[in-house]
């Protein structure tokens, strides 16, 4: 194995590039050799450079020292496989997808292109991002799942195939397969990353985000990505003015830790190592950690989440359900769930979802 991208950080990387110190060629390299010898075990990749796939590479000059700064510079990438990517098919989990290409690469792919990356493949997801397991296998015990549907992703960063990969999370599918595959998972603010040219599941609840190996990567890694300028005025000052990011000199840095609704359903070994954990974190001069409880509207959110969720698949998906001999079981009960769902419900279920965001923003106050 190679382990350039455990040892070096994206930051680090891309200024070895810059320098000459190191070319792209070799970090390229470095990731195809990686999928080669690993993938044919843990199976995180749908297509890749190094299996055949002709994707083109980017312009030359990659290693020119009169290139711009940019903040994935010559850095391989790999994208879930619901993203648009016009180098690569876009297959979504799903034999009746299978060999699409879109023609096009989404939002968030053209914004990773533009900061330098190079898309080394697309990683596998859960069929339409949802439920059913795939044939992605944890790297920490093969025995255990590595999370759905963007498993294919934290795989691949977790075998340092990869030092960033493309994840969206409907439910919990960036923060599990992180947690799982012991790797860092970003899952943004909702809008705060493009969803143009990604899969649609459900409109209120989609969230793009992303995986890597090293923390001091997740903002590089979030700037690549994220919506700017005056389009979205709100955001981009918020993200853009440095001054508001900063903790303040002479205070802690807060930490709430809150025993939700379902806490009681841990395991005790669960409950355990994350006490530990606020234990440890306390002792820290810098942090500040203290109990909180939330707001009691979101003891609902599982339910209301199931009503929207529901809803929404049995009607994005209505063309391939027509075709359910080619879906998956789950996705189809979940979509026949949806279809004796009302309007009305739905409408109620929305409702509900917003009292709950608003509850939360007086929370945070």
């Amino acid at each position: 194995m190679n382990r350039l991208f455990f040892d070096t950080s994206i930051g680090a990387l891309t200024k070895k590039i810059q320098a000459k110190k190191l070319s792209a060629a070799e970090v390229l390299q470095a990731s195809i050799e990686n999928i080669i010898e690993l993938d044919p075990t843990y199976f995180a990749w749908v297509a890749h450079r190094g299996g055949g796939w002709k994707a083109p590479y980017p312009p030359a000059p990659m290693d020119g020292a009169t290139l711009p700064s940019k903040f994935l510079e010559g850095i391989p990438v790999g994208v879930k496989d619901i993203y648009n990517t016009h180098d690569f098919p876009t297959e979504m989990g799903s034999p009746l997808w299978k060999g699409f290409k879109p023609g096009n690469d989404a939002r968030t792919v053209f914004n990773l292109k533009r900061q330098g990356a190079i898309v080394v493949g697309k990683t596998v997801t859960a069929e339409f991002a949802v439920h059913t397991l795939n044939e992605t296998l944890n790297p920490w015990d093969t025995k255990k799942t590595p999370g759905t549907s963007s498993s294919g992703s934290a795989v691949a960063i977790s075998l340092g195939q990869v030092p960033l990969a493309t994840g969206s999370q409907t439910a919990g599918s960036i923060v599990r397969p992180a947690s799982f595959c012991g790797v860092y998972g970003c899952k943004p603010s909702f809008g705060t990353i493009p969803r143009t040219g990604t899969l649609k599941t459900t409109d209120s609840l989609d969230t793009l985000g992303f995986f890597v190996i090293h923390a001091e990567d997740l903002r590089r890694g979030f700037d690549s990505m994220r919506v700017e300028g005056l389009d979205y005025p709100i955001s981009n000052a918020a993200l853009s003015d440095e001054s508001r990011q900063e903790k303040p000199k002479g205070r802690p840095w807060k930490i709430a830790f809150a025993r939700t609704h379902t806490w009681r359903h841990a395991p005790k070994y669960a409950k355990d190592a994350m006490e530990s954990f606020i234990n440890r974190l306390a002792k820290e001069k810098s942090i500040e950690v203290s109990e909180a409880k939330l707001p009691a509207s979101m003891e609902r959110t599982h339910e209301i989440h199931e009503t929207i969720y529901n809803k929404a698949l049995s009607y994005y998906f209505r063309g391939e359900h027509k075709k359910s001999e080619f879906v998956s079981p789950i996705m189809n009960e979940l979509i026949a769930k949806g279809n004796a769902t009302t309007l009305e419900a739905y409408a109620k279920a929305i409702d509900d979802q917003m009292q709950c965001v608003y509850d939360m923003e007086s929370f945070f106050g």
